[in-house]
């Protein structure tokens, strides 16, 4: 059987990546704003730049640099997706689930997931947390949208446990261990790029949301579809608007995701050894 376009586009960026890198990751994990330092952590790393694969998009946000880390992490062969695309930046839900799609294709079976995001439960502490245990997704938009492809999957896969309840389990017990602040929380995916007004925090957080943010969801959303596991954390960058009287901004994120990512870096460190 002939395959479709996106095979198409799917084999020309595996060709490419795998004559770049010598390692078959079985885990990836997709780096939010700040956390690139768990970068530093990888040996003897296989760097391939967003702009080289071809079919790849390319990087517009500050401190999202756009490039696969292929390496071992705690002896663990992973990849690290170096930055991310947003729907803010103008492209599409594929656009954004594609790098998922990818690093299925060439063989990973487990996803993690970073990023930053704002509190919207007071309870929430800036530096803190989140596992996220679910999601709502305000982004009015879906990457599986389209035309459909069943070697992907379910057509109307149930979301129900997008999000492992074994890994957070994981994380859990390894935040405790190093007595870091860590809440299982519902994620609330808007599109950005300005953030919230009171109003909506308030509207928000009655629907329900613990963080809101703006990502996250369409790459859980594609690897949920394909059976990869997810383990989502977030950390609280800032108290949403209207719970604070901070004044919001991408630098303050960018700062506070390097501390963020001393605690984001000892879970994944460790939780590598029991995926």
């Amino acid at each position: 059987m002939k395959k479709t376009n996106i095979f198409n586009l799917l084999d020309e960026s595996k060709k490419y990546i795998k004559g770049r890198t010598k390692y078959n990751p079985k885990i990836a994990v997709i780096i939010g704003s700040g956390l690139s330092n768990i970068k530093e952590k990888i040996n003897n790393p296989d760097i391939i730049e967003y702009d080289k694969i071809p079919n790849f998009k390319k990087t517009t946000v500050e401190g999202h640099k756009g490039e696969l880390v292929f390496g071992k992490l705690n002896s663990v062969e992973v990849v690290l997706l170096n930055g991310r695309f947003h729907y803010y930046e103008g492209y599409s839900m594929k656009d954004i689930s594609y790098p998922v799609r990818l690093i299925k294709h060439i063989g990973v079976e487990t996803l993690i997931i970073t990023c930053a995001a704002g509190a919207l439960n007071r309870k929430y502490e800036v530096g803190d947390i989140v596992a996220v245990n679910d999601h709502i997704n305000f982004m009015f938009d879906n990457p599986l949208i389209g035309e459909y492809h069943k070697e992907f999957g379910e057509r109307f896969p149930d979301l129900t446990d997008t999000y492992d309840k074994k890994l957070i389990q994981k994380a859990i017990k390894i935040s405790k261990r190093n007595k870091i602040k860590m809440h299982k929380g519902t994620y609330f995916a808007v599109t950005g790029p300005s953030y919230e007004t009171p109003a909506e925090v308030s509207a928000f957080s009655k629907l329900g949301g613990d963080v809101a943010g703006m990502s996250l969801v369409a790459e859980s959303i594609a690897a949920k579809q394909m059976n990869m596991k997810v383990l989502a954390l977030a950390y609280v960058s800032n108290k949403a608007s209207g719970l604070s009287n901070e004044k919001l901004n991408h630098k303050d994120v960018l700062m506070l995701g390097k501390k963020a990512g001393i605690f984001m870096e000892k879970i994944i460190f460790n939780i590598l050894k029991d995926v």
